[in-house]
């Protein structure tokens, strides 16, 4: 049971959200406070999609809004121009203005899934988007420097984790990235003087940066800030949350098909299903302890629980019903006159390409099950390459024109991966 007394810090403690705290008891008794605790979470515009890697601060971004207080979303539009070299070898590639606003549109929509922006909503006070380019692009250097560089010594810099990992790797940390952790700091300080933001959010990695935050509006403003981290989420297995074999599990529906991200949690170790229910659902706690004690087959279900709630969240609840459609089809062995319409990844190929008919061999690759000839007849010759479900033996088989223009065609790689073939 949790000791804390706000429904804010109760709810992230027994969901597992927190790891450290600048000063717990302090940032208890203010989120008792109806509306007291705005907080923030930092993305930078890396890639036009955040990913399940993400999840967790965004889930805790939620959480506070539905507790009554404001979330603030922090694109990084300054902070991308530089890189956060947190536990990276190498330095990231620098991306152009055009790049990283494009990349912020896609987060922001990412973003807009999970918080309610605007105004005030049944859920709390609205989510506010900002860009920290907004104050970073404005800067002068040698002011800044004179001002804010005196609150950091090297000296402390050096031993932070996220530095001392490139120097013992004797990889090369630049003088722009050096200044990542004072610009994120510069960040939280400016947060709190446009929007009275008093919490930075943030994985266990952040820790230091955070912890900079805090002791600088303590030092330029004499307000009191507060950094909460999450513990580094991986998998029973000890796999890195967010990744699997073929990249990164992302949040945009363009990026990630909703029928695959709901694989993605349907395919939860046994040993996760209750951890994961209660970090990425908002499924009372209750039903979550009679999920995660299922045994045996039965722990299945749970799994299709998890894998329906967090697609809704990302989704919609209609994406989440079709891809558990679709994951009957696959699994259950629901004949292919049940594919239409049940969420599976679909390809549409234009009708007169189709008319001469096209072989297995072409199809599976446009469908993109495979990435050679070499490669399909490696699949057709395990048993693992099926036509509307039915197995595929002969190498050379021609598909006819006519079969593909009357309705879709199920191609199956394996048990896991099916396509659709549509005439366009």
């Amino acid at each position: 049971m949790s000791s804390f007394r706000s429904d804010l810090l109760r709810t992230l403690d027994e969901r597992g959200y927190i790891h450290q705290c600048t000063d717990a008891g302090a940032l208890d008794a203010l989120a008792l406070i109806p509306g007291e605790v705005t907080a923030y979470v930092g993305y930078d515009c890396t890639a036009s999609s955040l990913h399940v890697g993400h999840l967790v601060s965004i889930m805790m971004l939620r959480t506070l809004q539905r507790a009554g207080h404001q979330p603030i979303a922090l694109v990084g539009g300054g902070t991308t121009k530089v890189g956060d070299p947190s536990f990276r070898d190498e330095s990231r590639p620098l991306l152009d203005d055009a790049a990283i606003e494009a990349n912020k549109a896609g987060i922001q929509r990412n973003l807009e899934a999970f918080l309610d922006f605007g105004p005030p909503t049944d859920n709390g006070a609205g989510a506010v988007l900002v860009d920290n380019a907004a104050w970073l692009d404005e800067l002068r250097y040698i002011p800044f420097l004179r001002d804010f560089g005196t609150h950091f010594t090297i000296n402390r810099m050096l031993t932070f984790d996220s530095v001392k990992l490139r120097l013992e790797r004797e990889q090369p940390l630049t003088l722009l990235e050096f200044n990542y952790m004072v610009m994120q700091a510069y960040d939280f300080l400016e947060l709190a003087r446009r929007h009275d933001c008093r919490l930075q959010m943030g994985g266990s990695d952040q820790w230091g940066n955070i912890v900079n935050g805090v002791e600088l509006g303590r030092r330029i403003d004499a307000v009191q800030l507060f950094g909460l981290t999450t513990p580094l989420i991986t998998t029973a297995s000890g796999a890195k949350m967010g990744k699997t074999a073929a990249g990164a599990v992302w949040l945009d529906a363009e990026r990630l098909s909703p029928f695959d991200y709901w694989q993605y949690w349907r395919n939860t170790e046994d040993a996760d299903v209750g951890r994961f229910l209660k970090l990425f659902t908002e499924l009372p706690l209750a039903e979550i302890t009679r999920l995660e004690a299922l045994q045996g087959g039965e722990i299945n279900e749970a799994k299709k629980v998890l894998a329906f709630e967090a697609t809704t969240l990302a989704h919609g609840r209609a994406a989440a019903e079709a891809a558990a459609a679709a994951a009957r089809v696959q699994f259950e062995g629901e004949g292919p006159a049940a594919i239409e319409g049940a969420g599976l990844p679909t390809i549409a190929i234009a009708a007169e390409r189709l008319a001469a008919g096209l072989s297995v061999l072409e199809l599976f690759q446009l469908a993109g099950l495979a990435r050679s000839n070499a490669e399909v007849r490696r699949l057709i010759r395990g048993g693992g390459a099926k036509l509307d479900d039915e197995r595929i033996d002969d190498e050379m088989l021609v598909v006819p024109g006519d079969r593909l223009t009357r309705g879709a065609l199920k191609l199956s790689a394996g048990k896991k991966r099916h396509v659709l073939v549509k005439s366009s």
